[in-house]
């Protein structure tokens, strides 16, 4: 009668234990797929701000959006910046015509 409901014990034990060691391989997973996410939302608001504020601006919105502008160019009416977030970069092409 003493070992009554030990398996119920060493269920929980080995389902907590299986749901520790999966939260800590997906942990690295979720932080790159942030970075990325994050590149390309920089990348996106500096290329729109890089069509009426020029390479400053760009610069300035890749910045608020925690990431830093390492590339930029404009082709006539047209804005392509790369940005780049820990170890994730982004490209995006803006244009401020119609």
């Amino acid at each position: 009668m003493r070992d009554r409901g030990s398996a119920l014990v060493l269920t929980v034990l080995i389902v907590v234990g299986l749901m520790g060691a999966v939260t800590a391989a997906l942990v690295p997973v979720m932080g790159d797929l942030i970075d990325r996410q994050r590149a390309r939302t920089a990348a996106d608001a500096a290329a729109l701000a890089g069509t009426t504020g020029g390479r400053a601006l760009a610069s300035e919105l890749a910045s608020a959006n925690g990431a830093m502008l390492i590339r930029w160019s404009e082709s006539g009416d047209s804005v392509t910046v790369t940005v780049r977030v820990g170890d994730r970069t982004a490209t995006a092409r803006a244009t401020d015509a119609p």
